[in-house]
């Protein structure tokens, strides 16, 4: 009896160069784009995901998300979360209210203990560097076990501006010192400048935001790498933005986790149609092919749906990112989903996974 070999296409070639080790091409993502076959190309990123966790574990982490300002000075047309000093609205939350949302999310009841903070805000022109590392031993001394997972680049960069002199990585080794434990990817959105001149004129450029998490790498903190799509780039500038994480991550291993979603329009500036279930899983799949040197990648339930965000996990997603007890950004823009830990669990195990609670740097802490 004779076999005929059936993986004569390019994107049969492409998925196995990958899965062989290699890194792809900017010309092999193409061929990737270029198909339309999204079950090969999910078969290929599960393959790709089960390389690095083999042991079939869904994991989550229980965080609270604390938005300590919306004031911001960057303007980001595709922000709805954002307000000037002069905005009735504007608020920087005083400090017992930041203590009392971390003491809600230690003392949970009938969930599994808050482990992690993703403390992040506007970059607001008027607070002074000492506010931030002022803020965090407070913190710390408080709530000693707590992991701190805050801050993203465009912050840092105006703590930078307005720390009288300080170098960015003296500012980062001063936060670290104060208990910033690690830093989110946010504000990645594109890593090309085309698209960011576009979106966000005054936000930094790809290469600073890559100096931020180039810096922390460096000072020994782990970061996370994002990416938000549906913003009217271009195909190749997705594909610039996995290679550059991609190279990022070669030099100092220092992503724990790379997470996309997809751009929320509603009660912005910058107007456009949502990102469809079908193109989000495509390039969650093409991205975790071309950023083949990352452990862990995070559905993005919380833009997509529980159902998609499920889904994902069967196109190179090996984790479930967190149980969300407050966000308050996506659902300015209108993204309202919401899962607590049970409802993960669940959604985990019905993919035929073990569902597990981990931490920020991704030991898993209790299997159900």
């Amino acid at each position: 009896m004779s076999f005929v070999n059936t993986k004569s296409t390019q994107v049969d070639a492409v998925i196995d160069k990958a899965l062989a080790g290699e890194h792809l091409t900017l010309e092999d993502g193409i061929v990737l784009y270029e198909s339309h076959d999204l079950i090969k190309l999910g078969a290929g990123a599960k393959a790709m995901m089960q390389k690095h966790v083999p042991d079939n574990i869904g994991t989550f982490v229980v965080n609270r998300n604390i938005n300590y300002t919306n004031i911001c000075d960057t303007y980001c047309r595709f922000c709805a979360f954002y307000r000037t000093e002069k905005d009735a609205d504007a608020y920087v939350l005083d400090n017992d209210v930041i203590f009392r949302k971390i003491a809600e999310a230690v003392e949970l009841n009938g969930m599994e203990r808050g482990t992690e903070i993703l403390m992040q805000g506007g970059t607001h022109p008027g607070l002074p560097f000492h506010y931030y590392t002022d803020l965090l031993r407070a913190i710390k001394q408080r709530f000693p076990g707590i992991t701190m997972h805050s801050f993203s680049a465009a912050e840092i960069w105006k703590m930078v501006d307005v720390s009288n002199g300080l170098s960015l990585e003296e500012v980062l080794r001063q936060l670290r010192d104060a208990g910033l434990d690690s830093l989110p990817g946010g504000g990645a959105e594109i890593l090309d400048d085309r698209t960011r001149m576009r979106i966000s004129r005054l936000k930094e450029s790809w290469s600073k935001w890559m100096e931020v998490h180039d810096t922390a790498h460096r000072l020994g903190m782990k970061t996370t790498a994002t990416m938000v799509i549906g913003f009217g780039e271009t195909i190749e500038e997705r594909l610039l933005h996995f290679i550059r994480v991609r190279d990022q991550q070669a030099q100092t291993n220092g992503f724990t986790a790379y997470i996309s979603w997809t751009f929320q329009p509603d009660n912005t500036n910058l107007k456009g149609e949502r990102v469809t279930a079908v193109e989000y899983l495509k390039n969650l799949a093409i991205s975790r092919l071309m950023v083949n040197n990352v452990r862990n990648f995070q559905s993005s339930w919380v833009t997509m749906g529980p159902k998609i965000g499920t889904t994902a996990l069967e196109f190179g997603c090996n984790d479930m990112g967190s149980t969300m007890i407050e966000e308050n950004v996506v659902s300015a823009a209108g993204a309202h989903n919401r899962m607590n830990k049970d409802e993960l669990v669940r959604a985990i195990q019905s993919t035929g996974r073990t569902a597990a609670q981990r931490d920020t740097q991704y030991n898993i802490l209790k299997v159900f």
